[in-house]
C-alpha cells in the first residue's frame, strides 16, 4: 500500500481502534492484527500505543491487565460508554465527510 494510504489510516486511527473495540475488547497487537485482516496496514507500536493511551486518557476506552499464559502479561482495551457515544459521533462525521468527498469527485 502507498504512503498516502498510511497517512489516511493514521488520521483515522482513533475511529478505527474504537470501532474494533466496539466489536470486542482486545490487546493492542490483536487490534492491529484485526485492522490488517480488514485490509488496513499493520499499525506499528510507535503509532498504536500512543493512540490507545490518548483514547484511554480521554475516557473513551479503559484497559485491564491480563496475566500472560506462558508469556508476559498485556493490557486488554475495551470501549467505555463515553467511548461508545464518541464513536457514534465519529461515525456520523466520517459518513458526512465521505459523502461530501464522493459528491465532490463525481462532479
Amino acid at each position: 500500500m502507498s504512503s498516502k494510504f498510511s497517512d489516511w489510516q493514521r488520521t483515522t486511527l482513533p475511529l478505527l481502534l474504537l470501532r474494533e473495540m466496539s466489536i470486542s475488547p482486545a490487546h493492542g497487537y490483536a487490534l492491529s492484527a484485526r485492522l490488517e485482516e480488514r485490509g488496513f496496514e499493520r499499525v506499528k507500536g510507535a503509532q498504536l500505543y500512543p493512540a490507545l493511551t490518548k483514547l484511554e486518557t480521554q475516557g473513551y476506552c479503559e484497559s485491564t491487565w491480563l496475566e500472560g499464559e506462558g508469556g508476559p502479561g498485556r493490557k486488554s482495551y475495551c470501549l467505555t460508554s463515553k467511548g461508545e457515544e464518541y464513536l457514534g459521533e465519529l461515525e456520523l462525521e466520517w459518513e458526512r465527510f465521505t459523502t461530501a468527498y464522493s459528491t465532490f469527485f463525481k462532479a
